[in-house]
């Protein structure tokens, strides 16, 4: 477990689900503009930001080939990561394809699974927060395909063009930008509620960190767990601050 110990007077800032790419490429280049003026205003105190998932509507990496657009946004991440600041992304169910751009260009670490971390003397649990369920069966099997490294590379023989046009087809099929009328269905049928309750009952944790959801909530779940979900910056703009002590849920 990754252990971090922060810096008198630095944070660590949580955020997810910018999916750059939609409805169209302006309201998108809006977003973006948002989200950097949002980075640069936490640059001064960021000690670590988690980025956790789906920050794209749809991306994937060749060889050679990543999606263009977006270059303000990665420009920044570069900006921020230059000046000392750790950049820390989760895939996402819609961005899952990332093999080694950004450690490359932006020196950020990117994380395919769950993982626990300890800043100062509390426990995190982070994730994108899809598949989290073993309920989720259906959903599982495609993440699994998804994730296969053969399907992966039969896909990638697939010229770029066709294939991003594709991906960006299907991460179009959901409901997108219709997250603020989301509501959280009840603590039984809500997968990562239903999976945060499950670990805490073996493991002690005070934050379990998911995106996902798009529906911005801090829920006490026993005496010391506490968990979060980020919203997101279509409906909600929001994102989580943890000042070494505390962690709250804030709008942009």
């Amino acid at each position: 477990m990754d252990k971090i110990q922060l810096q008198a007077g630095k944070k660590v800032y949580f955020a997810s689900d910018f999916h750059f790419g939609i409805p169209d490429y302006a309201t998108s280049r809006i977003r973006e503009e948002k989200i950097c003026a949002w980075l640069d205003e936490i640059k001064t105190d960021a000690q670590q930001i988690y980025l956790m998932g789906d920050l794209f509507d749809s991306w994937m990496e060749y060889k050679k080939v990543v999606p263009k657009g977006n270059i303000r946004f990665l420009g920044k991440l570069a900006e921020l990561s230059d000046a000392g600041i750790d950049i820390i992304v989760f895939t996402g169910n819609h961005d899952l394809w990332m093999h080694g751009y950004f450690e490359q260009e932006l020196s950020a670490k990117v994380f395919k699974t769950l993982q626990t971390i300890q800043i100062n003397d509390k426990i995190f649990h982070l994730g994108h927060g899809d598949g989290v369920c073993k309920k989720e069966t259906s959903y599982l099997l495609l993440k699994n395909l998804l994730h296969n490294k053969v399907a992966q590379f039969i896909y990638r023989q697939v010229h770029p063009d066709l294939g991003l046009k594709l991906a960006d087809y299907f991460s179009r099929m959901g409901p997108k930008h219709k997250y603020a009328d989301l509501k959280m269905k009840s603590e039984d049928e809500e997968f990562q509620l239903l999976y945060a309750k499950e670990i805490i009952s073996k493991t002690y944790y005070d934050f379990i960190i998911f995106g996902h959801r798009h529906i911005p909530i801090v829920l006490k779940l026993n005496a010391s767990a506490t968990f979060v979900n980020l919203g997101d910056w279509i409906s909600h703009y929001t994102y989580a601050q943890f000042d070494g002590e505390k962690l709250e849920l804030k709008k942009y």
